[in-house]
């Protein structure tokens, strides 16, 4: 169980809600990076909130994965999980921080439980990792697993495209997932894949498959928060739907409040407060006679 409160009337999700949804209802999932954002997303009644390093470009302005931290990644999932009190809070391991040494994968997954709130960690990566995958969740530190488009991979894939499209991948593929099934992983994230290969995967294997840009086959699906919303995005990757348009709301209210401060609309009379009369005619006298008002530094 994480460590943020469960308060709510339903009942906390855990991962074994999520295997248990299985070939009963689709799983949601949606990515989010602040206290706002995942409590917004908890009280719409998500499954999973996923931390995802993908703040490195949604809100870090990085034009990648690579450059996120621990110590960021730390620093988000605990604020998510302060806003989250019945979705299930898994975080991402950021970059190096899982694959130089099982010893220090354990440990930086541990941290994520112990420190930031999380409920499990997510790690990119198949059978090369399974060793490590198997390590952290002996440890009692659920793992869910990815493959396919792997961000923190992108220089050896060459670039942000869709994998597995070719029949040995797509092998290779699903001979991952299996090898994260067997290391113990509790779900596996599938990127950008075919959708046949991804619907066929989902059947194979006995854990929930999580898609994104994988088709409607997969157990669940995953979204961004900012990209659902419209928010702050410059592009719209294939794979998303904007089901709002914050951005441009968000924009509009921005540009309302610049106008009324320039054209001196605000703030008006009722956003200010004002003075004791009696006080503010004994601070005058006091500046007009040179002195300072007694009970002053």
């Amino acid at each position: 169980m994480s460590a943020h409160n469960h308060s709510g009337a339903s009942p906390a999700v855990t991962t074994a809600t999520l295997r248990s949804l299985k070939g009963s209802r689709p799983i949601v999932v949606v990515t989010a990076y602040d206290a706002p954002s995942g409590r917004l997303a908890d009280a719409a009644g998500v499954d999973v909130v996923l931390v995802g390093d993908s703040l490195g470009m949604v809100v870090l302005g990085h034009d990648s994965t690579l450059p996120v931290t621990m110590d960021d990644m730390l620093r988000h999932t605990a604020a998510v999980s302060r806003g989250v009190e019945r979705a299930l809070v898994v975080a991402d391991m950021p970059f190096l921080s899982y694959q130089v040494s099982r010893k220090a994968a354990v440990e930086h997954a541990g941290r994520f439980l112990a420190e930031a709130g999380a409920s499990a960690v997510k790690v990119e990566g198949g059978a090369t990792i399974a060793r490590t995958v198997r390590k952290i969740v002996d440890a009692g530190i659920p793992v869910m697993g990815h493959v396919g488009l792997t961000p923190q991979s992108v220089h050896a894939l060459g670039g942000y495209r869709v994998q597995a499209k070719e029949a040995a991948a797509a092998q290779q593929l699903l001979d991952d997932c299996r090898a994260l099934q067997d290391a113990g992983a509790f779900a596996v994230v599938l990127e950008c894949i075919p959708a046949e290969l991804a619907e066929y995967v989902t059947a194979e294997i006995e854990i929930p498959t999580i898609g994104i840009g994988a088709g409607a086959g997969c157990d669940g699906q995953v979204q961004v928060f900012h990209d659902l919303l419209g928010y702050g995005t410059s592009r719209t990757p294939k794979h998303a739907q904007h089901y709002a348009e914050v951005g441009d709301v968000i924009r509009d209210a921005i540009a309302r409040y610049a106008g009324d401060v320039r054209e001196g609309r605000f703030p008006r009379d009722e956003h200010c407060t004002r003075m004791d009369p009696d006080a503010l005619r004994q601070f005058e006298r006091a500046r007009e006679g040179g002195g300072t008002v007694a009970g002053s530094d």
